[in-house]
């Protein structure tokens, strides 16, 4: 994938989801009558600014996107002229202060809703949730699954495509020693619901768990006929035309065109001997296909697309959208379950239950950024939603420095009567500090181990 491409969207995605969380500290804080001396998007040297007059709110832009902040009149950070102290943060009441330092998560959580609804409402095409071949020795084997039923929810949640059933199924992985609660829809039209148990060591090894799991998607039997040819590819080099059906290829015959991928991926580089059929008449071909790297590993594309008739499409194909109402109370039933599933995560992490291999640092971010926009708005919008969730949440944690920091230090006033002691405050803020640093430095590492 184009490095360019990650960037870009990396930052675009950072930028807005940022965005969001400061304008949402900003917006209460204007509210509550505090005074914001600037809004900024980025950390670091201030690249551009804007300020209608002096007395005014300053919005900037700064050198370092991977975060921002909203700077207010405050008493701890400066001495405070005599006309601005009435709209100091620290003068404000528990409440108002409270508020204003959780508005960020707040509307990152908000914006998560407003995407999801968006994605219901704009709607979505994808594979049916039919499940393929169940090996009796898997997961899903053990847990009853049988070939052809259609996944219809994941611990309550709807699920209409593979692959909404797979990322939700995947979100309740930190639940699943008690069982995921699979609800079936059979080829007879019953209603039926499987437990599926995964154990505590498979849930943290991801490739080790896809092995075993046992799902995979129902696939019809395809012919091998040419419907597409790449300008350039290997295909056209070779003189395949559209409509060619394939036959065979070092004298291995193939049923389907699955089988004749497979074959296809694993000669990367490597000349065959390919058969076809060409208006009823046989034609022998030589066909390099070229190399690619997928998922670290180099496989051979034909640069041809399989042909498939419209019926065979609508059979395996589903296209769903819901009406605004439905599609916003869909949107906060899933922002629920993901901020949960978020939170049941990083307390896995915590008391050790769960591989720290799970974090996720800006390098992974970057990636699955740039691999959503590639694949479409909707992916795209999607993978907004859930990293919101994650900031969101994160930022709600009671940790120093965090807005669930702040969020405690309220707590503890609200308990004790008065201020948490400044000494006491900084003490923790600090903890945090290197606590977070730390956290960082962990999620790097593990992302360059991945590229690695």
């Amino acid at each position: 994938m184009d490095v360019l491409h990650t960037v870009f969207y990396f930052i675009v995605a950072i930028g807005l989801l940022v965005a969001i969380h400061e304008f949402g500290h900003f917006w209460v804080a204007r509210k509550t009558g505090v005074k914001v001396l600037r809004f900024s998007i980025g950390f670091g040297k201030v690249i551009w600014k804007y300020q209608k007059d002096s007395n005014s709110t300053e919005y900037a832009l700064s050198l370092i996107p991977l975060g921002g902040y909203v700077k207010m009149v405050d008493e701890r950070e400066g001495e405070v002229k005599a006309e601005d102290l009435p709209q100091a943060f620290t003068q404000k009441p528990l409440w108002a202060r409270s508020a204003i330092v959780a508005a960020g998560p707040l509307f990152n959580l908000i914006l998560a809703v407003v995407l999801y609804s968006a994605v219901f409402m704009m709607g979505e095409t994808g594979m049916r949730p039919v499940i393929g071949e169940v090996a009796p020795q898997t997961l899903a084997g053990k847990a009853g699954f049988v070939e052809g039923e259609e996944i219809t929810s994941i611990n309550g949640i709807d699920t209409q495509t593979w692959r909404e059933a797979m990322e939700t199924l995947m979100a309740s992985i930190t639940d699943a020693e008690d069982g995921v609660s699979v609800g079936v829809k059979t080829n007879d039209g019953i209603l039926l619901t499987h437990s599926l148990v995964i154990p505590l060591e498979l849930s943290q090894d991801p490739e080790r768990l896809f092995k075993e799991l046992g799902l995979k998607a129902w696939q019809p039997k395809i012919p091998a006929v040419i419907g597409k040819i790449i300008a350039g590819g290997a295909a056209e080099q070779a003189g395949l035309q559209v409509g060619d059906v394939i036959i065979s290829a070092d004298e291995i015959q193939f049923n389907d065109w699955i089988a004749w991928v497979k074959y296809v991926q694993s000669h990367a580089n490597q000349t065959m001997n390919v058969m076809v059929e060409r208006n009823s008449e046989p034609l022998f071909l030589e066909l390099t296909p070229a190399s690619q790297v997928d998922n670290e590993k180099i496989i051979g594309k034909s640069g041809a697309g399989v042909q498939v008739s419209d019926n065979l499409r609508d059979s395996v194909m589903v296209t769903y959208s819901l009406g605004p109402i439905d599609a916003v109370s869909a949107a906060m039933q899933r922002t629920g379950y993901y901020s949960l599933a978020t939170l049941k995560m990083m307390g896995s992490m915590f008391v050790g239950k769960s591989s720290v291999d799970n974090l996720s640092g800006p390098i992974s971010i970057a990636q699955y950024a740039g691999k959503s926009a590639e694949m479409g708005l909707i992916p795209f919008l999607k993978f907004l939603a859930i990293v919101s969730i994650s900031l969101g949440i994160l930022n709600l944690l009671p940790i120093p420095v965090l807005d669930g920091g702040h969020l405690l230090m309220f707590a503890i006033e609200a308990i004790k009567g008065s201020p948490v002691a400044e000494n006491i405050q900084i003490a923790f803020q600090q903890l945090g500090m290197t606590a977070l640093l730390a956290l960082m430095m962990l999620a790097m590492f593990l992302d360059i181990g991945r590229l690695f």
